[in-house]
């Protein structure tokens, strides 16, 4: 007797699709690029309601070629909407400049606090793009936590000593620069920790 005539459905899952770095890296960046553009020509206020408005459907759509939900934007969609609210409400643009504080010091505290409690978040940050042994995934958080402080602290200088023009500029293209050459000096770190698939014996506590 088939599933259907017992008057049961064959259980589905949603499948984990590996997407092209250079789609993913469009969803991600596309936003920033359109709330860059939309602040040079009509302002913050326009720019951050624009933000919100697009923040959710590209999260939409990582979802859909990813088929999950990615933590970090989810994240990061959540505050794009409370500090962009809070900054149309009370027509005040520090709220939008000041998210990126609390999104980074949240970065960097829940990489810290999982760690005390024997977890590693990284790996599934990472999505499984680097295999690396317990030992590597330990340095590279604690080294993506305080990169994590650093931009948080970093933002906080540089909100208040630049204009909202460049300040938008550093957001969009400066941490991005940033965070660029960091990964790249983890590179070392990463090699030296690598587990190659065909000899992967160790297990990963989540």
């Amino acid at each position: 007797m088939t599933q259907e005539a017992a008057g049961t459905r064959p259980e589905t899952k949603t499948a984990k699709r590996q997407v092209p770095r250079g789609l993913k890296f469009a969803v991600e960046l596309g936003p920033l690029i359109l709330f860059f553009a939309i602040n040079a020509k009509w302002g913050i206020f326009t720019a951050t309601a624009t933000l919100m408005l697009v923040v959710p459907i590209s999260l939409g759509v990582a979802w859909k070629l990813a088929g999950r939900m990615p933590v970090m934007p989810m994240v990061t969609a959540a505050l794009v909407i409370v500090f962009g609210g809070l900054t149309l409400l009370l027509n005040d643009e520090e709220f939008i400049k000041i998210k990126v504080t609390i999104l980074y010091a949240l970065f960097g505290a829940a990489l810290l606090i999982a760690l005390r409690f024997n977890r590693l978040l990284l790996p599934i940050v990472f999505d499984a793009a680097i295999h690396l042994d317990d030992n590597g995934w330990r340095k590279l958080t604690w080294r993506w936590s305080f990169f994590f402080f650093f931009l948080a602290g970093l933002n906080e200088v540089l909100r208040h000593a630049l204009s909202t023009d460049q300040w938008v500029s550093f957001k969009v293209f400066g941490i991005v620069a940033l965070t660029f050459v960091f990964v790249l000096t983890q590179a070392p770190l990463m090699l030296r920790h690598e587990i190659k698939p065909e000899d992967d014996t160790s297990e990963t506590h989540f």
